[in-house]
Order: structure tokens, then C-alpha cells, then sequence
């Protein structure tokens, strides 16, 4: 693994996690940040995860880790 592709790895874990404490947040029926806020983490953190964890692959793929 390259420090890359482990740098977007972490961040495809980072958003994962976000997304998922956003959909636990508005299935509560009170989110902390508010319902707008909470939906606008969780739009734009569930496709991050898929671009990041695709990009750390074709990165190690790249470099025939």
C-alpha cells in the first residue's frame, strides 16, 4: 500500500462513518445539526466513500501493490 492510496482508504473510511452517524442522526427524528445539515454531510459523504475507496484501489492497482 502506498501512502495515497492509505490516505484515501482513510478517507473513504472517514466518510463511511459519517454517512452511517447521519443516517443514525435523522432516523432519531432530532438531529443534532439540524434535519438540512445533517442531509447535506449525508449527500455528499455516501458518494465521497465510493470515490475515494475506488480511487485507492486503482491507485494500488497502479503501483502493483
Amino acid at each position: 500500500m502506498t501512502p495515497k492510496s492509505g490516505a484515501l482508504l482513510a478517507g473513504s473510511c472517514v466518510a463511511a462513518i459519517a454517512a452511517v452517524g447521519c443516517i443514525f442522526e435523522l432516523s432519531s427524528g432530532t438531529p443534532q445539526l439540524g434535519g438540512l445539515i445533517t442531509g447535506m454531510i449525508l449527500a455528499l459523504s455516501t458518494p465521497l466513500t465510493g470515490i475515494f475507496f475506488y480511487a485507492a484501489v486503482q491507485d494500488a492497482r497502479a503501483n502493483g501493490q
